[in-house]
């Protein structure tokens, strides 16, 4: 099972809203997940960005891959 972080989009149209998943890495973008980790609100002045950090390293542990965007928003976080 290939577990992959990253976001799925959930809000309204014009305001969109994600969520940090691990989730399997076929499965699809809003479909099912395993665990929740975070949000992300890109609308909101500033960007509100909430990660579990533990649950983050225990999947990064496991051998969980980030997804691209994902990526970017954690090394984002960590620098803060």
């Amino acid at each position: 099972m290939a577990v992959r972080i990253r976001l799925t989009k959930t809000g309204k149209r014009n305001d969109p809203k994600f969520r940090i998943v691990a989730t399997e890495k076929r499965s699809k973008r809003d479909g099912k997940y395993i665990d929740k980790i975070g949000f992300y609100n890109p609308i909101a002045q500033p960007h509100e960005l909430v990660v579990d950090v533990e649950k983050l390293k225990s999947w990064i542990q496991k051998g969980a891959q980030l997804s691209d965007k994902t990526a970017s928003l954690v090394r984002h976080l960590l620098k803060a």
